[in-house]
């Protein structure tokens, strides 16, 4: 009956401190607060959620280490993965269904139209609604819609349930703004890294197990191991995931007003619209060199076979490793230079393959390496500045980011394409080198320091406002400092220690409470 009364105690404090309309922009900087002061349970109102991730703003339920961080790389790679299983297995795919090559190309092509329907309309909801039960619906939906491509015999039903799975295999997008959510400040980039890290080895690994296993057994097969990891990935996401309040709970945002907020950042945010043209061209290059890297590799003078061909996935799988390294360099850089060293190096090692590819092998694989590790840095590093610009919109940003990655992939496999065919392998590497000039041209255009000063500043085009090399440490307290600047006055609230895994005051935010508490009795 004590502890009863106790609670009684603590709930009417807590409401009386903070009003039940009041929510969370950041978990990773403030102290969740959810609706009327209900912590949850169950997701769906059916499944319990373990104890130890329940939310309860006085019993924080986890710490974001590498655990959970690499928990977040794993299901990236496994759901990204649906949408390049198909792509070697389009002959044997054209065999079993009986159709023609125009006809079953029709399959990746459903596949990513899907993806980006999904990236536009599911991803944002990252920024309405809990996105635990968010991840573990989609997950669960990308796991049972891939069901009946591997049993069916009709084309039509695998092309429907192809654009179906792309649809939902959007989860890496809820990660990616999540994982910015719950790391600390200081370690944002890091956290990110991993997961680019597990995209990126989901599109390689895809590719590589598909052709594998389809060069000894049915095609069938890879349909069946992409359900058993999605199954993996589901359960996982029910153990570790920790449950939080929606963010922009009482604010009066609808996922009508989402979209539209999405289609305004994309348009009004110099920020962003520099790092999607950026994006753009380094996604055209990427794309574009590992689809023609096939027909180079085939070709004289190397003639190598498929599965040789297949095993330089491995190459670029030992880049993609190197991704927490490359998080750790842009965590001790300001997100600016970080980017400008990627587009430099990038060059550099388009340069080489201008150069060497056809002549050594040796060329091919430095520019494996070099291309898959700093495209990494640069994903990042583009990533964690977007995500500074509204913390309580990440969702919507990344989502804005990504479908600009999306178009990049289709103008450089579509163009790299056609220019290796009616121009050979040296035009179409001298098309590749001109992305990565377009990169730092568009970086270099709008230079730093216009995104930490005044608003005013911060909304110009063109132009550089010094060096920023002031910024060079980027300390958790300045990144505080400058997030803190987007909350409103009602919503300094107790920030949120997920280090120390502790809602904690600080002294400004007491101070504030105080001046406010006597303005109010005033």
């Amino acid at each position: 009956m004590d502890t009863l009364q106790e609670e009684a105690k603590e709930q009417t404090a807590l409401e009386t401190t903070v009003p039940k309309s009041q929510t969370l922009t950041n978990v990773s900087d403030q102290k969740p607060i959810s609706s009327g002061g209900k912590w949850h349970t169950t997701d769906f109102g059916l499944i319990p959620i373990p104890k130890r991730l329940r939310y309860h703003p006085d019993n924080p339920p986890f710490h974001f280490g590498l655990m959970l961080n690499a928990s977040f790389g794993f299901a990236s790679t496994f759901v990204v993965a649906n949408l390049y299983y198909c792509q070697p297995l389009l002959i044997q795919l054209s065999e079993s269904f009986n159709v023609s090559y125009d006809e079953i190309s029709k399959v990746p092509t459903l596949v990513q139209a899907g993806y980006a329907v999904g990236l536009l309309l599911i991803s944002p909801l990252g920024d309405l609604v809990r996105r635990r039960q968010l991840i573990l619906l989609i997950v669960l939906l990308s796991t049972t819609l891939s069901i009946p491509l591997a049993v069916t015999s009709s084309l039509t039903v695998f092309l429907t349930f192809s654009f179906l799975v792309g649809f939902v295999s959007v989860t890496p997008q809820v990660l990616l703004p999540l994982a910015a959510d719950l790391a600390p400040a200081h370690k944002r980039a890091s956290a990110l890294s991993v997961v680019f890290a597990g995209l990126l080895f989901g599109v390689l690994i895809a590719r590589v197990f598909a052709g594998i296993i389809a060069q000894f057994t049915s095609w069938r097969v890879v349909y069946y191991l992409a359900i058993g990891l999605q199954a993996v990935v589901l359960l996982g996401s029910w153990a570790l995931l920790p449950d939080f309040p929606a963010k922009n709970q009482g604010t009066g945002m609808t996922y009508q007003r989402i979209l539209w907020t999405m289609g305004k950042y994309a348009v009004t945010e110099p920020v962003l619209i520099q790092a999607c043209l950026v994006n753009m061209g380094s996604s055209a290059s990427f794309s574009d060199f590992w689809v023609t890297l096939t027909f180079l590799l085939g070709g004289d003078p190397y003639n190598y076979s498929t599965l040789v061909i297949g095993l330089f996935g491995l190459v670029g799988m030992f880049g993609v490793a190197m991704g927490p390294f490359v998080g750790k360099a842009i965590d001790a850089l300001p997100a600016y230079y970080a980017s400008l060293v990627a587009c430099i190096a990038l060059i550099i090692f388009q340069v080489v393959q201008v150069i060497g590819n056809g002549i050594s092998i040796a060329a091919v694989i430095i520019a494996v390496l070099g291309l898959d590790i700093f495209r990494q840095m640069l994903q990042t590093s583009l990533a964690s500045n977007i995500f500074s610009i509204a913390p309580e919109a990440r969702a919507r940003l990344n989502a804005v980011y990504i479908l600009s990655l999306f178009i990049g992939q289709v103008t450089g496999t579509s163009a790299g394409t056609y220019v290796f065919i009616h121009y050979g392998w040296r035009a179409c590497a001298l098309m590749t080198l001109g992305f990565a000039v377009w990169q730092i041209v568009i970086l270099l255009a709008r230079g730093p320091g216009l995104d930490s000063s005044s608003s005013t500043r911060r909304k110009r085009w063109i132009g550089w406002n010094g060096t920023g090399l002031e910024w060079k440490r980027k300390k958790l307290d300045d990144l505080d400092v400058e997030e803190k600047k987007d909350r409103s006055p009602e919503t300094n609230i107790p920030d949120y220690d997920l280090e120390k895994g502790a809602a904690a005051a600080t002294d400004s935010d007491a101070k504030t409470r105080e001046e406010k508490n006597e303005t109010q009795e005033t």
